[in-house]
Formats: structure tokens, sequence, C-alpha cells
């Protein structure tokens, strides 16, 4: 990093990481913020964004973010973004490793990252900054990159300063047990499940795609759920708690695909995800776990198709 100083977010930066965003992605990135400077200051402003830069001389060459929602004692490591002409130094990294640090200092218990998969780059710094992948998220938003097929996202959780995320202690079916303990290894597990926190069911439509976020999943709600037309991509995340192994299988038969789990933000528990409508795609991921994840999510594709040939 030969002449590059890494510095906390000024309120007169907001120019330039906009232009420098503009500048990488063009008019793809998925955050629309990132071209409204009002919006980069006032969401640093209402402390719902912590930044840093990499600055060179009097030009910004780097950005990173802890992004963090009111009352929540989690947050994203997000919006990192290098010019090309510094890449190879490891300045996302560093900046990272930075901002985890700052996380501690405003008490967060974790941090998450949303790594792409189109290239290997935060999929790698993941890994340097010790995240854990621990679920993916298929065709979850329209690609930063312009390409035809939406990003899939690979999830990542680190806690912070010795915090603790159990997983709730569950026989987990045969179809995702080798993945489950390897996570219950990861961050070990807990008899108390944790606490609900929130509506029991929201469900919203982002990018195509609709989001429903369960705080169990019972016989009526299920009926409701078959219901749905069946062209629509939706994706879900369910409380992860007794009566898991059983969703499984329900969802499995209406087409959901499970691809692991995600943190709650909204508490200290665990959602799992499942997912159905995504299309066919080839990806090759760093971790072999969420490989194998997705492999059998492309699998199913498969089979569904031999079934109505």
């Amino acid at each position: 990093m030969d002449n590059v100083t890494l510095r906390s977010y000024r309120r007169s930066d907001a120019g330039a990481i906009s232009r420098l965003f503009r500048e990488i992605y063009g008019d793809h990135y998925v955050q629309p913020h990132v071209y409204l400077p009002l919006m980069i200051n006032q969401n640093h402003g209402d402390g719902s964004w912590h930044s840093l830069v990499a600055e060179s001389g009097k030009k910004i060459l780097g950005h990173a973010t802890l992004c963090r929602n009111t009352g929540s004692n989690t947050a994203e490591l997000a919006l990192s973004v290098v010019h090309p002409s510094t890449r190879g130094q490891n300045i996302a990294t560093h900046l990272g490793t930075r901002l985890l640090i700052h996380a501690q200092a405003l008490g967060c218990h974790g941090v998450t990252i949303k790594q792409v998969t189109q290239h290997a780059y935060t999929q790698r710094m993941a890994d340097k900054l010790g995240f854990c992948s621990t679920g993916l998220m298929l065709d979850y938003v329209p690609s930063p990159f312009g390409e035809p097929l939406p990003e899939s996202i690979v999830i990542g959780y680190t806690p912070i300063d010795g915090s603790r995320r159990p997983l709730p202690a569950l026989s987990w079916p045969e179809s995702c047990r080798a993945f489950m303990e390897h996570l219950c290894r990861v961050h070990g597990t807990q008899d108390k499940e944790a606490s609900w926190v929130g509506a029991p069911i929201h469900v919203e439509q982002c990018s195509g795609r609709y989001d429903v976020i369960l705080q169990k999943l019972d016989n009526g709600l299920l009926k409701q759920l078959k219901q749905l037309p069946g062209h629509w991509m939706i994706s879900i995340r369910l409380r992860l708690a007794t009566g898991f192994a059983s969703a499984v299988d329900s969802l499995s038969a209406m087409g959901f695909v499970f691809t692991g789990i995600a943190p709650n933000e909204r508490c200290a528990g665990w959602l799992a995800l499942f997912h159905r409508g995504y299309r066919p795609r080839t990806l090759e991921l760093r971790c072999p776990h969420i490989q194998r994840l997705h492999d059998q999510a492309q699998q199913q594709i498969a089979c569904a198709k031999a079934s109505l040939s």
C-alpha cells in the first residue's frame, strides 16, 4: 500500500466516493444511495453508515462501510470498492480489518458480509478477514457488472470480541446434516432457542423476487404458500428452530431448495434459507460447503426438467 492512507470518512468525500462507484460499476451498482452524494452524507449523519476511505494524495482510491440498522447488534461490511489502478495491494482487506475493529467499538456482536459470485475478490477477502460462509442467496440482486443473469450472493458471518451466536441443538435432516454439523462446529450449539423479534410474517417484493420472512411454518401457512403463483421467484427465510427438519421436507416437496442459513439481524438467532424459481448456472465458489449447496440447487433444476420431459 505504497503512498496510500486509510482514514475515516469526511462529509467532503461524498462526491468523490460516488464518482468512484460510477467509474467502476457504471449505472449497475445495486445500492442506489452511492449515486447520490447527499444520501451518502445522510446515511453517515444518522449513524447508518460508518465508512473508511483509502486515499493517495488527494484522490480517493478505495472505500468500505459498516452498515447498521437502528437497534441491531449486527452490522454488515459492505460497499467495498477499490480503483483498478491499486488492485493487488490488499486495500479492501485492510479497510475491512480496520472496520471490524471499529465494529467492536460500536458494540456490535457480529458482522456479516455479502460476497459476490461473478468473481472471487470478495470471497478471498472474506476468507482473509475470518468470515465463515453460512449460506447462499440465489439470484439475489441484478448483476452489478451488467451481466444478464442476476447475482447470487454468499453470506458470511464473523463474531466480534468473543461474542457467540450458537445454533439451536437440533437433529439435522440427512440432506443437510454434513453442512449443518460443520456450522455447529464453527459457531457452537445451545439448547435454548433464540427469541423472535418482529412480526411473525413479513413479505415484500425486491428485484423481481418475493422475500418471505417467517417465524414458523405450520400447515395453514404451507397451504397458502402452495397457492402462490408457480412462476414467482421466492426466497424464504425461516427461523431456525424446532420443526426445521419437517420444514425442509415440506418446502422441498413444493420445489424449494435449502441453501444454508443467515444471521437474524433483529435478534441473536439464525434464519434458514430456501429458494424457488432461480435460474440454472455454473459457479465456482471458494467455500466447498457452499459449492455443494449450489450444486445441489442446480441438480434440483435438472431433476425438475427431466421429470417434465
